[in-house]
């Protein structure tokens, strides 16, 4: 059986400029990477009008078995293309830390992919290099300021402001740096974040158009005074050389499926400690171009679906015409205890007790923000009728259709049952959309209903620094901005180890902070952190590359 990185150099890619054809692009709106890549010239579409129905893509929280979002949502997008439907793809881009690490890529897999599958996996077009070109440009200009007499009266001891790399290195979450006399710098303790949870990844993927960029870039906070009081970038006054770095970052990116759908791919924050979606530029203009646009959210619609939900859908003006929710029946056995060596067996027992996970999910997207939902079951051989069938009963006490899902072995084809179901909803379920928590509430309570309707917990614990830290935002005029949540993404509570639909558990926050140019207050619970280690053994130490350039061991 071929690897997903053999099927991908196996492809016949069209020519970039064919791609964009299908949805009206003309050659002078794109910007050339090479044959098979192009950034779009969204200015050109500024005045047209966005027209497609969006499906938002999520899942159960995850597996060591895998759940397979990223691989269903190409698949459904092929397989409405397959249908005569005009189909755009909006999906973000990977990191390199998981790419060397656990998970490896993320351009989905087997016959469901977006291509050229290794460039996507790895450089693509150099927007994560912008963004950390960036992110640094303002660290060292905020060191700087204090090296040359701090006119700011900026304490060392509050600068809110990490540096960041797109890579998984445990060794750089906690540094000194300045060292080695005056000459040299202010010593401090800092620290480095991944890329992808730097507020500059947010602030890109939020931002509507360059010169909105540029004012978020400006409203950022990087460090509080003696007095208490915010500094922004602003202060810093690095906005506008940090938006000569991003400018072309910021247009989307333009690839194709191996069925030669259109992609988009543009954006890639951790659901998990930031927002995790893709850009509102590339969703934006992938529903001014298409008539059905597939997008996906990061992890379990405890995380992703959430925060695109409560964070993108409010800020862009959003509302989905309907969700699709990833599972597999591998996933759900893990989730009811079963050994992962024996998740290809049939275990009902284990289903019935892991199914609560899924329908946890499915009743927040149908409950609480009143969506149309589908389950898509990304099935596996060894999947049995009666492991199917007890999913499907589950679900139907919910009003929610089970639709089966071959993509991985069979492309679009294998797809067309969940993308019938998928037109069906849209066309006789019309959403009742709502938000979890309104605008004006505050951020306690913001935190308290994502908890305790999305989760599923008692109540919400605070760390004192967090509690004050809260107030202090909301005296600093933070209190209407939403929240966006950093939890672990294996389970719906803070603690990893509680698989299922744990009850009787409360949430934990230990931190608190602004981020006020992408427009929400971070809160970090658990043992959350925003720079993840390899493991034992790394994805890294299996890709390698021959005399010819041809790359291998890239999932």
């Amino acid at each position: 059986m071929k690897t997903d990185i053999e099927i991908a150099q196996a492809a016949e890619m069209l020519p970039i400029a064919q791609i964009a054809q299908q949805v009206g692009l003309d050659e002078d709106k794109l910007e050339y990477y090479g044959k098979y890549k192009a950034k779009v010239d969204t200015l050109a579409l500024r005045d047209v009008p966005r027209k497609g129905k969006l499906i938002l893509v999520t899942a159960i929280n995850p597996t060591p078995a895998g759940e397979g979002k990223t691989t269903t949502s190409v698949g459904l997008g092929d397989a409405l293309h397959r249908l005569g439907k005009k189909a755009v793809l909006a999906l973000r881009e990977p990191s390199l830390g998981p790419v060397f690490g656990v998970k490896g890529g993320a351009a989905g897999g087997g016959y469901a992919q977006v291509v050229p599958m290794e460039d996507i996996n790895l450089h693509f077009t150099g927007d994560f290099h912008a963004i950390g070109a960036a992110n640094n440009l303002l660290a060292a200009m905020l060191d700087n300021h204090i090296q040359q007499g701090n006119a700011l009266d900026i304490d060392v001891r509050r600068i809110t402001w990490k540096r960041c790399v797109d890579m998984n290195d445990r060794q750089l979450r906690n540094i000194v740096c300045g060292l080695g006399g005056k000459v040299n710098g202010v010593p401090r303790e800092d620290g480095f974040d991944i890329t992808v949870a730097s507020e500059i990844m947010a602030v890109l993927c939020l931002a509507s158009d360059l010169m909105d960029l540029k004012a978020r870039l400006g409203r950022m906070v990087v460090a509080y005074n003696r007095s208490g009081d915010p500094v922004y970038c602003s202060d810093l006054k690095a906005q506008g050389a940090m938006t000569a770095l991003l400018k072309d970052a910021i247009r989307p990116n333009l690839v194709q499926t191996l069925e030669h759908t259109p992609a988009f791919i543009h954006g890639g924050p951790f659901a998990n400690i930031a927002h995790g979606c893709n850009s509102v530029s590339a969703t934006d203009t992938a529903l001014k171009l298409g008539d059905y646009v597939v997008t996906e959210a990061g992890f379990g619609a405890d995380l992703g679906a959430e925060k695109f939900l409560d964070i993108k859908c409010r800020a862009a003006g959003l509302t989905p015409d309907a969700v699709v929710i990833v599972a597999t029946v591998r996933a759900l056995k893990h989730h009811g205890g079963c050994p992962k060596a024996d998740l290809g067996k049939e275990n009902l027992p284990a289903l019935e007790k892991g199914l609560p996970n899924l329908l946890k999910h499915v009743e927040n997207i149908t409950k609480v923000y009143g969506l149309p939902a589908v389950v898509a079951i990304n099935q596996f051989d060894s999947d049995t009728e009666a492991e199917i069938a007890m999913i499907r009963t589950a679900c139907e006490k919910y009003g929610v259709r089970v639709a089966l899902s071959q993509v991985w072995g069979r492309g679009g084809e294998g797809g067309e049952e969940l993308a019938r179901e998928v037109l069906r909803i849209i066309d006789e379920e019309k959403p009742d959309f709502r938000f979890a928590y309104e605008s004006e509430a505050p951020l306690t309570e913001k935190i308290e209903a994502v908890a305790r309707k999305v989760y599923g917990a008692d109540g919400v614990g605070y760390a004192p620094a967090a509690a004050k830290e809260l107030q202090r935002l909301t005296e600093l005029g933070y209190g209407s901005l939403p929240v966006c949540m950093a939890k672990t993404q294996y389970s719906l509570s803070d603690d990893a180890g509680k698989l299922g639909a744990p009850t009787g558990f409360h949430i934990k926050v230990q931190k608190v902070k602004v981020s006020a140019g992408a427009g929400f207050v971070v809160v970090l619970t658990g043992d959350i952190m925003t720079m993840p280690g390899l493991p034992k053994v790394p994805a890294a130490e299996n890709i390698d590359v021959d005399e010819n350039g041809v790359i291998t061991g890239l999932f």
